[in-house]
């Protein structure tokens, strides 16, 4: 099994959620979180493949945090 952690982050600016990951080479965007995330699962085993680096297990450890000024 290996694992692979997606970064998700708000650009506020923007106004989308986007995803990137440092093992593998993936950036992608949405105005929705649920829908980046459902992007990213069928993404991630295409990139995978197309790299060569597909192997029997995949876990996604997806992390984010939000920050944002009140005042």
């Amino acid at each position: 099994m290996t694992d692979y952690n997606i970064d998700v982050h708000w650009d506020d600016e923007a106004g989308v959620w986007y995803a990137v990951c440092d093992d593998i080479p993936l950036a992608m965007e949405s105005n929705s979180f649920d829908a980046l995330i459902a992007r990213v699962k069928i993404a991630v085993p295409e990139i995978l493949e197309m790299n060569d680096l597909l192997n029997e297990g995949i876990r996604l450890r997806f992390s984010t945090s939000h920050v944002e000024s009140i005042v």
